[in-house]
């Protein structure tokens, strides 16, 4: 199991403290979410913070581009330092594309994840399970932190967890959204291997939550 606070709930007076109490902590990822007030109507975060994150925390930065020009956000975000990039699949619509952009985010050596909106058909992913690193399972709707799991993000889980069994894909799943210690722990027996935390974390005790994670 992989651990990954989302700084989406960070207080942003004491993020450098903070993210020193992540990398103290036993989580292993930082998820940053990046929104362009287009795709959804929040906006958050640009490479400067990025760039802050990195210096202030040793540790992997997954960086999900909610946003409706991932095509051009990419490589901005990979020049910036991102780890990994997440993009959605319903931003671009267009099956050639997503695999161009799979394969070109690979190429500079970034992991690549894809996600869908929650209402959309899982069977969407079906084109790019062969080729992608990580796929994300949405367990709120996209925009804002604080909202309420989704419990039909479960079955969006078993499916992907049934596939990649099945046909012995190796992306790993992850789960973002309403994340605590009772759904996390629905996730991980699901088949979840990564769980983006926001203020479960960010609003308890850094350490302790996040090993609660851990001891699902």
């Amino acid at each position: 199991m992989i651990v990954a606070p989302s700084i989406l709930s960070a207080d942003f007076k004491r993020l450098r403290e903070q993210l020193e109490e992540v990398e103290k902590s036993s989580a292993q990822w930082i998820h940053f979410d990046v929104m362009d007030g287009h795709f959804v109507k929040n906006i958050t975060f640009g490479t400067d913070i990025l760039q802050a994150v990195k210096e202030s925390a040793d540790m992997y930065v997954d960086v999900h581009l909610v946003v409706s020009d991932p095509e051009y956000y990419a490589d901005v975000f990979l020049d910036a330092g991102a780890d990994g990039i997440t993009f959605h699949l319903d931003a671009v619509n267009d099956i050639g594309r997503s695999l161009a952009l799979i394969r070109k985010i690979k190429s500079r050596g970034a992991n690549v994840g894809i996600t869908l909106y929650p209402e959309v058909d899982v069977h969407e992913y079906l084109p790019y399970l062969d080729e992608v690193d990580l796929v994300l399972v949405m367990s709120i709707k996209p925009g804002f932190g604080g909202q309420p799991f989704r419990e039909d993000a479960i079955e969006r889980i078993r499916w992907l967890d049934r596939l990649r069994k099945k046909h012995f894909y190796n992306y790993r799943i992850q789960v973002d959204g309403g994340i605590n210690a009772e759904t996390g722990k629905q996730c991980a027996e699901a088949g979840a291997d990564i769980l983006v935390a926001g203020s479960y974390v960010f609003k308890n005790k850094i350490a302790e939550a996040v090993d609660s994670l851990y001891t699902l």
